[in-house]
């Protein structure tokens, strides 16, 4: 009938053109979980990951964190060869050499934290730093090795080492083999202190289970970055095992901060600045540093 056709008509031109003007590229724009502000995402690379409303720091990939911790160009990452072989054979709802496989390609990455050497300011120090994205920056065998060989390079090249953790703790899918690198990487940092040769802890969200429980608590200087979750077990655990409400905010920065558990909340533009300056402040006597 032609009143049909007539109706019918604009009707699929005004479905197609809804069509074109909905396919926006994702990743373009990101929403603030604090204040709700809609940012461009390249606004926020540009701000170093940090809200430019309410300063909510983002979680940070391991690049762009080396990025500005280090001069450009001036990170040698070693220990980069070091893969899982699954020694329990483990096996969930999926297995665990295909979540290992995932991680890597999701992150380019062969395991939760790169090391290496690096300078600040053309300061040289060891550097560690943990990517969330791999299996929640868990520790299993792989990352207690890397930072224990962190520990031990720093000890034989008398420079500080520095650690940024970002955790969810041990790696359930390697068990008892992961609850070791507590005690490893405790014998490390151990030897340092024996030498005077400085550890900086910096902690940032989420740091928690087997990671706080051991190396990321034991810095000569433990930094944090505003507004970060550290503890051991969550908020919702320890609430049900005490059956008490927890305090507000418990267990972020600021609180701990407040109870002696962190020496100092340091914003993410500062990080560098202070970094170096707690380097050479701690390591002018021990540390083997440039002299011009």
């Amino acid at each position: 009938m032609p009143w049909f056709d007539d109706l019918k008509t604009p009707r699929i031109r005004t479905q197609v053109s809804s069509q074109r003007t909905s396919k926006v590229p994702e990743g373009l724009w990101v929403k603030c979980t604090q204040c709700g502000e809609i940012l461009q995402s390249k606004i926020l690379k540009d701000n170093l990951q940090v809200c430019p409303e309410c300063s909510l720091h983002f979680r940070m990939i391991v690049t762009d964190r080396i990025s500005v911790l280090t001069d450009e160009g001036a990170f040698e990452e070693y220990a980069e060869d070091l893969v899982s072989t699954d020694p329990l054979e483990f096996d969930d709802t999926k297995p665990y050499k295909d979540r290992l496989r995932s991680a890597a390609g999701t992150t380019g990455l062969r395991d939760a934290c790169v090391v290496g050497k690096a300078k600040l300011g053309g300061l040289p120090y060891h550097l560690g730093v943990f990517e969330f994205k791999f299996m929640g920056g868990s520790m299993g065998v792989v990352v207690g090795e890397k930072v224990t060989r962190l520990f031990e390079s720093a000890l034989q090249d008398r420079l500080p080492a520095v650690v940024v953790s970002a955790s969810g703790g041990a790696r359930m899918q390697e068990g008892i083999l992961s609850l070791m690198q507590m005690a490893r990487t405790t014998a490390a940092i151990s030897q340092l202190r024996a030498e005077g040769i400085p550890y900086i802890s910096i902690l940032t969200d989420p740091t928690t289970g087997g990671v706080t429980a051991s190396f990321a608590m034991l810095g000569d200087v433990i930094l944090a970055e505003p507004g970060a979750l550290i503890g051991f077990a969550g908020p919702r655990v320890i609430e049900q095992t005490i059956r008490q409400s927890l305090p507000p905010g418990f267990q972020r920065s600021e609180f701990l901060l407040k109870h002696g558990f962190v020496d100092r909340i340091v914003a993410r533009k500062d990080l560098a600045q202070e970094l170096r300056r707690l380097m050479w402040f701690l390591g002018r006597q021990t540390c083997r540093f440039p002299t011009a």
